[in-house]
């Protein structure tokens, strides 16, 4: 396996991790691996579904061609355990005993029927804290319910605030498996939590994360406008959904391009600003509306709270969102981008996945990054780090494993055999 030697000692070193391999934790044992932590997934002898999943290298299905098995367990080790046969699990149960922290999406019941659930396993761990993923959490009515990562996102109601202002049309799902990765963020999150604790304490703790409820508790203002006042907010095209229609914000510009031109001005200053944009490209004369925004900065103080009673409010706050369309319409969807990031208006490009790897921005991060990928004597770009770290630094060490590629170099350093486990 190729490394990156040179690193400062990452956030996470030291920390052994063992992650039962799901689609629906991978991102979490991900995330734990490229802050550092060894992170050994455990697959089924025959592999994880993970590596049929496409798209695969040069469209070529095969189990270490899945771009999608890639890019989930960068970092990690892999071995392989048919945890159904006993010599397996007296090996799982000794991987467990050199571990801080265990991370799984078994349906509820079945790591106890295997005699391997957390009260069979803090006694070769005593501190050990293990993160359970599961749809509806491991106890109540629902715990057996079959999800996908669909429902979870429409049962959860994030997919009601996704669409379109035409709502003759359906709700959109968004992409990328949100319901998954938000249950993983949340196990992360909590482990983390939990590795505090048991830093203060010594005590490891048994984490139940519901995705059902991590999906719930994302959708904004979604389920408490309704929980509090019993209004039901309305999904609108690139804008956050809401109990009352808001103005449109995406806007074709100058090159056909679309932005999303983001937050309308608010305060005094915000529409002199954009006045002065105008009159820096030579507009003013061609938005009759300019006169309100000085408007705005004569009458001082604009009180959203006031709006519905006040006309002449309305007009002004109207016609600072026609200024920013205004101006989108006349420049380039990037000009338009950086114009407005740099007066302090969030607004932002409508861009295609490969066009986000190459904005200067995400360049000058350093979050493209290059993975060797020695067994095909070729390297790749991956997305990067999701933060960043001052003193000890996010990295990607090396490419996903090969099935079974890390058995020898763990189980022999366990003192077992592999003869023993193979089924």
């Amino acid at each position: 396996m190729t490394t990156t030697a040179g690193h400062p000692e990452a956030a996470l070193s030291g920390l052994r991790v063992v992650e039962l391999s799901s689609e629906r934790g991978a991102l979490a044992g991900k995330l734990l691996a490229d802050m550092g932590a060894e992170v050994i997934v455990v697959e089924p002898s025959g592999g994880d579904p993970m590596r049929g999943y496409g798209p695969f290298l040069d469209d070529e299905p095969g189990p270490e061609r899945s771009l999608y098995w890639w890019y989930y367990n960068t970092s990690k080790l892999g071995v392989t355990l048919d945890l159904e046969r006993e010599p397996a699990r007296a090996a799982f149960r000794k991987l467990i005993a050199s571990a801080d922290l265990l991370i799984e999406c078994e349906s509820p019941g079945r790591l106890a029927e295997l005699d391997l659930d957390y009260p069979q396993l803090t006694p070769l761990r005593e501190n050990l804290i293990m993160v359970s993923i599961t749809p509806f959490g491991r106890s109540g009515p629902r715990r057996d319910e079959p999800v996908t990562d669909l429902t979870l996102l429409a049962g959860g109601g994030p997919v009601w605030s996704c669409g379109y202002d035409d709502h003759s049309l359906p709700p959109v799902r968004g992409g990328g498996h949100q319901g998954y990765h938000t249950a993983s963020h949340f196990a992360v999150m909590s482990a983390l939590v939990a590795l505090l604790v048991r830093d203060e304490t010594g005590a490891g703790q048994h984490i139940d994360v519901s995705m059902h409820a991590a999906a719930n508790v994302t959708t904004e203002a979604a389920s408490y406008e309704w929980l509090v006042a019993r209004g039901t907010v309305q999904r609108q095209t690139g804008r956050h959904a809401s109990t009352g229609s808001t103005q449109e914000t995406q806007v074709r510009c100058a090159d056909g391009r679309y932005v999303n031109t983001g937050i309308l001005p608010r305060t005094a200053d915000q529409f002199v600003i954009v006045y002065e944009w105008l009159e820096e490209l030579g507009l003013v004369e061609e938005f009759p509306e300019a006169f309100l925004l000085k408007l705005a900065n004569e009458r001082g103080a604009l009180e959203l709270s006031r709006i519905s009673e006040d006309e002449e409010l309305q007009a002004i706050f109207a016609a600072g969102r026609e200024a920013q369309n205004f101006l989108a319409s006349k420049l380039s969807a990037y000009d338009f981008f950086v114009g407005s990031q740099s007066r302090g208006m969030a607004a932002g490009v409508v861009y295609s996945p490969e066009e986000v790897m190459e904005d200067p921005h995400f360049q000058e991060r350093g979050f493209p990054v290059r993975v060797e990928h020695e067994d095909l004597g070729r390297s790749f770009l991956y997305p990067g780090a999701p933060y960043r770290f001052e003193v000890s630094p996010w990295h990607l060490r090396h490419r996903a494993p090969h099935l079974g590629e890390h058995n020898e170099q763990v189980f022999a350093a366990l003192g077992l055999s592999l003869d023993g486990l193979r089924g």
